[in-house]
């Protein structure tokens, strides 16, 4: 865990411009520019897990984490452990599921259980596996009558080991989801050395991704309480840039804005 709080770029944001090893070399360069020392690594092309944490601490941005699909933990968890060291990361979250595949109680007990099985095997190799959530996992399971029911998340994380599995809390995606991002940040305490940080406006009439502090989310409620958790990660990423078009001039927003705000 970092000392004092590290704020990232998620690639997954620029990943139009990480095709190619010429491309990722003049992105880094451009990241590294608009103010971040560090980024999680996803969306990136085909390129040896050591060669891209070169290129990345070359222009000056240290790999925080990684998102790596389920089915390669699957199909592949030796080989998942070795892409983690090459990178040189101690973080990687699984960062989406099917949801029409995991839609009663005995799917999330038997996912919780073979993500305990990750996080245990992950756990010896000094690597913190977590969760990214998205939309889905605020739907109830059990509602009667209209009342009742538990969330599919709380689901997951009540039935995992905190020792084997962190949430990395997308909060852009918990606020879509009708919670509170700060609700939540406190009931991860502890268990939330990262979190992504995403925002919402509204363009003609529908919701949209906002750069950070553009949007409607009360940051500096939010840091508060992720200070309170224990959080010392902070990735920025915006899954599309509708108001801006480009992606590059969206994360600057946001850096400029929580530097603006005393995070960092």
């Amino acid at each position: 865990m970092a000392k004092k709080p590290v704020i990232a770029a998620q690639l997954y944001t620029l990943r139009d411009f990480l095709k190619t090893p010429e491309d990722i070399v003049k992105t880094m360069k451009r990241v590294k520019k608009i103010g971040y020392d560090a980024a999680q690594i996803s969306g990136v092309g085909p390129i040896d897990a050591a060669e891209l944490r070169k290129i990345m601490l070359d222009a000056g941005v240290t790999p925080i984490g990684a998102h790596v699909g389920v089915d390669q933990f699957r199909n592949n968890l030796t080989g998942v452990i070795g892409d983690c060291h090459n990178w040189g990361i101690g973080y990687v979250a699984i960062p989406w599921l099917d949801a029409s595949k995991i839609s009663t109680l005995a799917a999330w007990k038997g996912l919780a259980k073979e993500f305990n099985g990750f996080g245990k095997a992950l756990a010896k190799e000094d690597i913190v596996l977590q969760y990214h959530n998205h939309m889905f996992e605020f739907e109830k399971f059990g509602v009667k009558n209209g009342t009742g029911g538990k969330m599919f998340l709380d689901l997951l994380f009540e039935n995992t080991n905190p020792k084997y599995l962190q949430a990395e809390l997308d909060l852009g995606w918990v606020a879509r989801g009708n919670q509170s991002p700060v609700a939540w940040v406190r009931k991860m305490a502890n268990r939330l050395d990262q979190v992504h940080l995403k925002d919402w406006g509204v363009l003609k009439d529908q919701p949209v991704w906002r750069a950070i502090g553009e949007g409607g989310i009360c940051w500096p409620c939010v840091f508060q309480a992720c200070k309170a958790a224990g959080t010392s990660y902070y990735i920025v990423e915006q899954d599309s840039c509708p108001i801006t078009n480009d992606p590059f001039l969206s994360l600057a927003v946001s850096r400029k804005n929580i530097k603006a705000m005393g995070l960092g």
